[in-house]
């Protein structure tokens, strides 16, 4: 993930954290995920196997400190779904 994609969260519409990205991808709303690379596997584990039956693009490669500054937000996140 380059810091043009994490500019590109700042800006657009965006779930954030574990429950609403799940939330946003079984509604078909999500056009891409991004999971911290150090988030707990227990909660993006099943967030992974959501994304794969939708057919939405899974990016990780950042920590959950990146993914929480890239959104806006003062804590870490383990995931977030850009909107489409």
């Amino acid at each position: 993930m380059n810091s043009e994609e994490l500019e590109g969260l700042k800006a657009g519409k965006k779930a954030i954290g574990a429950k609403q990205t799940a939330r946003a991808v079984e509604k078909g709303l999500a056009a891409k995920v991004y999971l911290a690379d150090d988030a707990d596997r227990r909660i993006v584990a099943p967030l992974v196997q959501i994304c794969e039956q939708k057919g939405v693009q899974v990016d990780t490669g950042v920590t959950m400190s990146e993914l929480g500054k890239a959104c806006g937000i003062e804590v870490g996140a383990a995931a977030v779904a850009l909107l489409k």
